[in-house]
Formats: structure tokens, sequence, C-alpha cells
């Protein structure tokens, strides 16, 4: 993204109809102000729906036939390695993972039941995501990180049917005495190909949403998670040639599942994954790392020790495309590392910034390569919207360009899980409202602070 192919239209006030705002009052909102931002470096068709929302016209009916066809276009390339553990080709991720939906079955589990996956990143976890999936069932996503009782809470409100944990923790059914196993289920291979569009597809919880930091679920349908993998493939320009993912981020956020590890898989890539500082270096060093995917926290603890690392020897030059994730609660914070120090430890990189909310599949802002001097702010800059977003600005300086950001577009989520007060408390008909105060410029670029 860059401010050459993002123009503004310019910002058009269009009040709320008498009770638009769900659960709201009656009345116009005269405070929010649509800023008409097209991203002309679109290239995938885009048309606007009856009920306003830009959509990709020729997605696949839903996650499991693209990741489909994909693992028989690809399926002697590797799609999962984990540093120090093990790896899979397609053809064998997918036959592990249907043996996993097998299994599923076998305990009662299909379409529409919700199954938690409760472990660290790693080849396992993405056996069981992908399982989950094909036996028709919903993932939710649960970090491994969570303490233990807010965790139970999580998978609790979920209403989740079945586990997949950790091997210490075990694999089982949430409703039966029966007693639960290290070993994920295993079954005769089993691929559920009923889900359409509209179908609830990934349960992930964030706690930017709820109460006292408590997660919130946030329901995110298979139009939005095959809307983000066709954004982020174009947004990033990922090639079909095999490119290798160090994956960083957290699997069970969206910023790492829905826009990391699913774009990958889309294009044929292969996701890498480390769980330590020396894994890092060794993925670098001899997994033919191309790609790095992370957030301004994790590289904040992990470029002073790959400085130290090139210093003595490590070669970087590898890594072309380095894409960094910020989120809508993020805080500007002193010393994150910018474009300059990421250019020093990975010289031949081009760099991305991403910036969303779980409620937008984890996108919705970016800024590209090309940015030109943008990339080189202060922490402030959050980037162009693109690949269907929308933006809007609600406040009494809307209109020059100084409010409440409101987002909407094909990836961005219906409603929160199980709670329709939160969903009517974010909601303006399509738009969802961040909660982040920005600021928008003639050229359509986003920043924080109104």
């Amino acid at each position: 993204m860059q401010a050459g192919t993002t123009t503004i239209i310019g910002p058009a006030s269009r009040p709320c109809a008498a009770g638009e705002r769900t659960g709201g009052p009656p009345g116009v909102r005269p405070d929010l102000v649509e800023f008409h931002i097209v991203d002309a470096g679109t290239t995938a068709p885009l048309s606007r729906g009856a009920d306003g929302i830009l959509r990709y016209g020729n997605l696949s009916p839903a996650l499991t036939e693209l990741l489909d066809l994909q693992v028989h276009a690809f399926s002697n390339r590797e799609a999962v390695v984990e540093v120090g553990g093990g790896r899979l080709t397609y053809r064998e991720l997918w036959h592990s993972a249907s043996r996993v939906a097998g299994g599923l079955q076998e305990h009662g589990i299909g379409y529409g039941d919700r199954v938690a996956v409760h472990m660290p990143p790693g080849v396992r976890w993405v056996q069981a995501f992908l399982g989950a999936l094909l036996s028709g069932a919903v993932p939710v996503l649960v970090h491994h990180g969570l303490p233990g009782e807010l965790a139970d809470r999580v998978i609790a409100d979920s209403d989740a049917d079945f586990v997949l944990g950790a091997p210490d923790r075990g694999c089982g059914a949430t409703r039966s005495d029966n007693r639960w196993v290290a070993d994920l289920p295993d079954g005769a291979a089993f691929i559920d190909d009923g889900a359409a569009l509209n179908d609830l597809g990934l349960l992930c919880y964030t706690s930017g949403a709820g109460a006292n930091g408590v997660p919130t679920g946030v329901e995110l349908t298979n139009e939005n998670l095959l809307s983000a993998i066709r954004s982020m493939v174009a947004a990033l320009d990922l090639p079909t040639d095999g490119l290798r993912n160090l994956v960083l981020q957290p699997l069970a956020y969206a910023s790492g599942c829905v826009d990391q590890l699913l774009p990958t898989f889309a294009v044929g890539g292969t996701v890498v994954l480390a769980h330590e500082m020396g894994g890092v270096a060794e993925a670098i060093a001899t997994e033919g790392v191309d790609t790095l995917a992370t957030n301004t926290r994790i590289l904040g603890g992990l470029l002073p020790e790959l400085a130290a690392s090139r210093a003595a020897g490590l070669c970087t030059e590898r890594v072309i495309r380095i894409s960094t994730a910020g989120h809508r609660a993020d805080t500007v914070e002193t010393g994150d590392p910018g474009p300059a120090g990421l250019g020093e430890v990975f010289p031949s990189a081009r760099q991305w910034s991403v910036w969303g909310a779980t409620e937008t599949s984890g996108i919705g802002l970016a800024l590209g390569p090309t940015a030109g001097p943008a990339a080189d702010a202060d922490g402030a800059v959050l980037g162009f919207p693109f690949g269907g977003t929308e933006l809007a600005l609600c406040g009494p300086l809307a209109a020059s360009g100084h409010g409440e950001l409101l987002c909407r577009g094909p990836n961005v989520t219906r409603r929160y899980w199980n709670d329709p007060q939160r969903t009517a408390d974010r909601f303006t008909g399509s738009w969802f409202h961040t909660g982040d105060h920005v600021s928008i410029g003639a050229d359509g670029l986003v920043r924080r602070g109104a």
C-alpha cells in the first residue's frame, strides 16, 4: 500500500437512519462521516452488496475448499515446519488432519459444533486446527499462554463440545465422563464439504472488547476468512513459487492464523514455527526463510539478539519480506523497532505493516514498502485501507478528519459470540466502532490521535 495507489474521493456525511445503530436509540447520527477511499492497487473484483459492503465476487464456497485445492496443487511441498520438531508436506498434513476430523466424527463432533484448540504453536497445533475445520466444526482458538482459569472460562463461554489440547492437558469431550487422552483423535479420513460463505468458520477471542479484560468471542464467517486471505495475498504480493514464512505471531490470534498461516497455505508456501530466540536464528540459518511475520513487541525483543547474531555471522540477506502486525488496542511505545532498525538486520527485506482488530479479521489498514516517508514515522501512522475495507469517522470533528475510527468490509465480523448487547454497543449498521481516535488526511492516510 502506498499513497500513490490510494486516493480519497472525499468525506461524505451520511447520517444514520432512525435506529440504524443496532440496539441504540432512534434518531440520526450526523456525527458519522464516511470517507470514500479507493484502493487502486486492488486487482481482485469487488462489488457493493445490498447492505453497502464491498465484497469479493469469486471466493471459494468455504475455507476448506480453498485449502483442498492448494493441497492437490502443491502436495509434495512442505506445508509446515516446527524448528526442533516435525515437518509435513501438504499431502501429509491434509491426510493427518482428515484423520483427526474422522476421530472427532467418531466422538459425535460434526457440522456447527465447536472444537477448542488449546496448545502451543507447532505441527500438532496445525493438525488440530485443520482437523477441526475438516470435521465441519468451528475451531475455537484459545491462546496457550492464558492462565488456566481464564482459558477454562473461554472454553466454557464458547460452549465447546471438544477440546484439542497439548499432551499434558489432553483431548476430550466437554460433556462426557470419558477419560481425556494425550493423543489427537484418530479415525478414518473424513472431510466435510458442506460449509457455505455465510457459515461461522472460526471463533476468535479478544480482550479488547470485553469488560475488565475478559476475552470476548468474535464470530468470523467463511467469507470473512476468505476475504482476509485474499486481501493479505494481494497486499503483501505473496508469490506461489514456494515462500517460507517464519510466523512469530501467536496462531491463536487472528493476526497469526487468519493473516499469516492461512494466506501462506493459500499460495502453497511453507509455514515455519519457532518457539525460542535460538529457534528463530536457527530457522533463518537453516530453513531457507524468506518471509518474516511478527509484531512490534516480539520484534523489540528479537532485534538486539538477531543483530548480535548477524554480527557473528548469521546470514539474513535471504529474508526479503517482513510483515509487522499492529492491533487496534496497541499504543505507541518508545523504543518500538522502526524501519531503520529492521533494515540494519534484514538489509534485503521489503517491509509491510498491517493494522487491524480481531473483529476485522486482523486486517484493515496497511503500509507497504513504497509508502515513502510515511513508513519512517514515529509509530502514529497506521496506514491506508485495503482489501475492501472502508472507513468512517464518528464525533463532532468527523467532517474535518478527526474522530473515532469505524470500519466495514468483507472481513469485518457481523457480531460477537452470544453477546447481543456488546454487538449493539459496537456496531452502527454494518460499521464496526474500533474505539480508536484517529485522523484521516487528504491522501487517505490514517494516523493515531484525533
